[in-house]
């Protein structure tokens, strides 16, 4: 698949998003899982009690029901984030819900949390011999839910077994009020609840570029006071900046290339008010080895992406993380790990 993607994307690109995303799942499928490929020891780095082979993760979003996280890793992702998955199945929001921004290299979507639920993801993460490579559960709440948090907490307890970490997804702009978990008072109430858990995985804690430095302050210490074991930084952003496309005003999340700065922007604030006492990964318009070493130096320990596999295809992954290597050794560092926060230690801002 990946060395016919040049011939298979003008297809792709002629189909409605959806539905070439739904052909990509199924052509995967059928792809024989492979061991995943070895790649540099500096690349090598220690996050949240797990090692990580490489620093560069599949996103949440792309394989949302966790059909084919074995065959992501052997093409070249460190890691892979499945999800996000409800207690419930649903069938998320009204159809057309993704669109694909060309001439901006990015994409809008509306798709609200569409999934087969839990159960069906367990039942297949489950298969996976002792889950042979990295692989994180994305969590949220069902749209009708009359209590989020009870669907969270049921989320992480659900899908703890068939994971090595757990990501709580509070910044999704599709599901109504959801991003409101953001706030002071709630975002207390939900992590202290995911404390008491006392879960033998690391929760990770999803949150939203459309933040100030004040909130990037408050959400830090709430995250540090109830041992969250890391944030990603960030979702999709609800803002619009300039954009060519005739899609630019669909409503929705926007991500690839002009989220970078945004989120970028949004990891220094992370940062800054952490002092590196919370590992950060950063996503959000990552689409070179050069982006992702400009998030390793602002202070993320690992980055994922999603918007520019739509655009670049599945080489993407092997691609950025060999060039990763490579500007690792150029920059005088022995491992990924003492660049994290060099930006910072250099004086950059």
């Amino acid at each position: 698949m990946v060395r016919f993607y040049p011939l298979l994307r003008p297809l792709a690109f002629a189909m409605d998003p959806e539905r070439a995303h739904r052909h990509t799942i199924n052509l995967l499928r059928l792809v024989p899982p492979q061991r995943p490929p070895s790649f540099s020891q500096s690349l090598k780095i220690r996050v949240a009690g797990i090692d990580f082979p490489t620093p560069i993760g599949l996103a949440a979003g792309f394989d949302k029901d966790a059909e084919v996280p074995r065959q992501m890793l052997a093409l070249g992702f460190g890691f892979v984030e499945v999800g996000t998955l409800t207690p419930r199945a649903q069938q998320g929001n009204a159809t057309p819900r993704l669109f694909r921004l060309k001439e901006d290299r990015a994409v809008i979507n509306r798709m609200g949390f569409n999934n087969q639920g839990q159960a069906e993801a367990y039942s297949r993460l489950r298969q996976i011999p002792h889950l042979r490579g990295i692989v994180g559960v994305n969590v949220g709440a069902n749209k009708d839910s009359v209590d989020r948090i009870d669907d969270y907490l049921g989320g992480l307890r659900a899908m703890a077994p068939v994971s090595h970490y757990l990501t709580i997804n509070i910044s999704s702009p599709n599901t109504p009020g959801l991003r409101g978990l953001q706030d002071e008072s709630a975002l207390r109430e939900l992590l202290a609840s995911v404390e008491q858990l006392r879960l033998k995985k690391p929760v990770f804690l999803k949150v939203a570029p459309d933040l100030d430095a004040r909130d990037s302050e408050r959400i830090v210490r709430s995250a540090l006071d109830h041992k969250i074991d890391a944030i990603i930084v960030s979702n999709t952003t609800v803002s619009r900046p300039p954009l060519k496309s005739p899609f630019a005003s669909e409503a929705g999340g926007l991500s690839g290339v002009p989220l970078r700065q945004l989120a970028l922007n949004c990891l220094r604030n992370f940062r800054r008010a952490s002092g590196g006492e919370m590992p950060l990964i950063g996503a959000g318009g990552i689409s070179t080895a050069k982006d992702a070493f400009e998030r390793i130096r602002a202070g993320a320990s690992l980055v994922q992406l999603y918007t520019a596999m739509v655009y670049e295809g599945p080489a993407i992954a092997k691609r950025i993380t060999n060039e990763l290597a490579q500007i690792i050794a150029r920059e005088g560092f022995a491992n990924i790990a003492e660049a994290v926060g060099a930006e910072k230690a250099s004086g950059e801002a």
